[in-house]
């Protein structure tokens, strides 16, 4: 019986003595942070390792995370300048720096920027029209980030990020949009039909032009051209003429032989004759007689 009693004793130290041991002796994680409380004051904040603790006087809160953390609102209605109601999905990325004034200045910090992002959200975006709010969430992610990390830094908070997911106007907004968007594009897409066919034209106005300026310089050269060869010819001819020094009976016969060129023509229906073809003519019919046989001459008869 009192062995009995003996093994109960033992097994009752022996518990008490696991009971002290997981009490003194804590283990704290990496990227984790404890804070102690002696007697239901802040004593100390334990690192990353092993510590101990004074049994039934100091107590270890609840680890908190110093990893950079990601916490998703969901949509919030948010009025804009010009009184329309829109939906904005927010992400926030922060870290705790501070794990005491995490844990005393403010009872619940998640919620605490939660609500701080909520609030924000609609100062910024309420002096904003629906326009410039879908134009510029880089503008109204920089000045959430300013305002929480600037109002989150007593609770020990850094406020990394601020993105804006979505921002969802009314069904009716949308659709007006949409058909907004799309006459706009229908618009633009007029306006470079007409623009392309506009410089189809005048590009096609230009080549004509310059075609015709280029064949009226050609036609210009070669009449010039034509026109120096003849005058060339008329000069050379005129040269070997007066060289020749030609009477008026080579000059008509000549001319005889070049009225049937000119009356080839269809619409040579008046020739001009010089006034000495007549008597070139009678030049040559004088020098045609010449060579004729003259009749013999009968001899008077004698006295």
């Amino acid at each position: 019986m009192e062995s009995l009693v003996a093994l109960v004793v033992l097994g009752a130290i022996a518990l008490l003595v696991l009971v002290v041991l997981s009490k003194t002796v804590r283990i704290v994680p990496q990227a984790r942070a404890g804070i102690v409380e002696r007697l239901g004051r802040y004593s100390r904040t334990l690192d990353a390792g092993v510590t101990v603790l004074v049994p039934f006087i100091d107590r270890l809160r609840p680890l908190i995370d110093l990893r950079e953390q990601v916490v998703s609102f969901p949509p919030q209605p948010v009025i804009t300048a010009d009184n329309l109601v829109v939906g904005i999905d927010t992400v926030l990325y922060f870290q705790v720096t501070d794990a005491k004034s995490a844990t005393y200045e403010i009872a619940n910090y998640i919620h605490g920027v939660e609500q701080l992002t909520v609030t924000t959200l609609r100062n910024v975006v309420g002096s904003l029209n629906l326009e410039q709010a879908l134009t510029s969430r880089d503008q109204i992610n920089s000045q959430l980030r300013g305002v929480l990390d600037e109002a989150t830094g007593k609770w020990g908070l850094r406020v990394n990020r601020v993105e804006i997911k979505a921002i969802d106007p009314p069904t009716s907004i949308q659709d007006s949009m949409e058909k907004q968007m799309r006459a706009d594009r229908e618009k633009r897409a007029t306006i470079l039909t007409a623009e392309g066919f506009k410089q189809s034209q005048i590009l096609t106005a230009e080549g004509e032009r310059q075609a015709a300026i280029l064949k009226a310089e050609g036609d210009a050269q070669a009449a010039v051209l034509r026109a120096d060869g003849e005058a060339q010819a008329i000069q050379k001819v005129f040269e070997a003429i007066h060289a020749g020094n030609p009477d008026q009976k080579l000059l008509a016969y000549q001319y005889l032989q070049t009225l049937p060129q000119i009356a080839q023509g269809s619409s040579n229906k008046v020739w001009i004759v010089p006034s000495e073809l007549g008597e070139a003519l009678k030049g040559i019919g004088g020098m045609l007689g010449s060579g004729r046989d003259e009749p013999p001459q009968v001899a008077p008869p004698p006295v």
